[in-house]
């Protein structure tokens, strides 16, 4: 049953995750419909703020990874057995899907658009390299450091710094990259473009596991290796 709850708080969280970044880019788009750079700002503040709440809401649930990668990481770690590891990545999947159809939907549009906008390039790859293998570093280096009351605010200020600073936009994760793919507009990408993007991705988080085993190597077994303890360590009531 504690698997179940953690399970439906990443999903939960996932799809009101995709909720922000897909409805944020359709609002920007349309009130800032001659300005990319306002249009960018706008969807990365929204999903900025938005994945801080969503991180308190649900982070003393299931941890808050709203990402595989976040979770894999943490099987890694051994924070997770792998049977939990498969149950929130397919959560995350599921929320992300579900989160860009709710988003279609709230601005009148078609509840699946595939998108056709090409995302692909060495440089947007090194991008997402870039922009995954910080944002694990973020998320663990907080963890492992004893400051997870910070993590919310710490995540939330890389995505939104990350928007600006990679060539990519920094999806750095696979759920809200596969998300994406059904909605044509701002934050969408061609499913052909999603593989690459991916495979820079897993290449960032390989590459974030190995700098957080050098920086963090004597962390006791109860420390916490997500976003914020979950239910499965000591939550104060």
């Amino acid at each position: 049953m504690l698997l179940t709850r953690r399970v439906v708080a990443e999903f939960v969280g996932t799809t009101l995750l995709l909720i922000a970044v897909v409805g944020s880019g359709i609002a920007a788009q349309r009130l800032s419909p001659d300005d990319t750079g306002l249009q960018l700002f706008e969807n990365a503040f929204a999903t900025a703020v938005a994945l801080v709440a969503i991180i308190l809401a649900v982070g003393a649930v299931s941890g808050a990874h709203l990402n595989p990668l976040v979770t894999l990481a943490d099987r890694a770690f051994g924070g997770l057995t792998t049977r939990e590891a498969g149950a929130y990545c397919g959560a995350q999947v599921a929320g992300a899907i579900l989160g860009t159809v709710v988003a279609n939907l709230m601005f009148e549009l078609p509840a699946v658009e595939l998108a056709d906008r090409s995302r692909t390039g060495s440089g947007l790859w090194l991008g997402e390299v870039v922009g995954t293998f910080g944002l694990l570093l973020v998320v663990f280096g907080v963890a492992r450091s004893g400051r997870a009351g910070f993590a919310p605010f710490a995540v939330g200020a890389w995505v939104g710094g990350a928007y600006f600073f990679t060539s990519s936009t920094s999806f750095a994760n696979p759920a809200v990259t596969v998300g994406r793919t059904l909605t044509d507009t701002f934050t969408g990408i061609a499913a052909a473009s999603v593989p690459a993007f991916v495979v820079a991705q897993l290449i960032g988080a390989i590459l974030a596991v190995a700098v957080v085993r050098v920086l963090y190597p004597r962390i006791a077994a109860a420390a916490p290796n997500v976003i914020v303890p979950h239910e499965s360590e000591e939550v104060p009531r």
